[in-house]
């Protein structure tokens, strides 16, 4: 079986880090990714929300240098998880990154020469830790 995603677009809010009991850094964030649907003879903007975790060293990076509206490209895996919520079964579909990298945030003439200073790091990647 063959289970891989690659994502590109911008976080809705900032990546929020915690840590397991076993010390492995854990990042969550949200991404929202456009596409174009054509509808008829015209062209609709649809937006997908989706739930992103990373593991890590790239979680702790992606906590210190992403923020809402940071652009990404997210490869990893899709997961469900299930649950269950006042006696009804719930889920939800979420991305388990392999690969988080940091694209370059569009100019324009509000943001030129914002965070000039900050470079991320290299890219690295690190898998699942169980």
């Amino acid at each position: 079986m063959f289970n891989r995603i690659i994502l590109i677009g911008n976080l809705t809010r900032d990546p929020e880090l915690r840590y397991a009991p076993s010390g492995t850094a854990v990042a969550t964030m949200r991404i929202a990714v456009n596409s174009r649907v054509k509808q008829g003879d015209e062209f609709k903007d649809e937006t997908l929300f989706i739930d992103t975790v990373v593991f890590g060293k790239q979680a702790e990076s992606s906590t210190q240098y992403l923020s809402k509206g940071s652009p990404v490209l997210v490869e990893g895996r899709l997961r469900e998880r299930r649950w269950e919520y006042e006696g009804q079964q719930k889920s939800k579909f979420e991305v388990i990154a392999n690969t988080v990298r940091f694209l370059p945030r569009r100019e324009s003439p509000t943001t030129s020469g914002i965070d000039d200073d900050i470079v991320p790091p290299e890219e690295s990647t690190e898998l699942e830790p169980f």
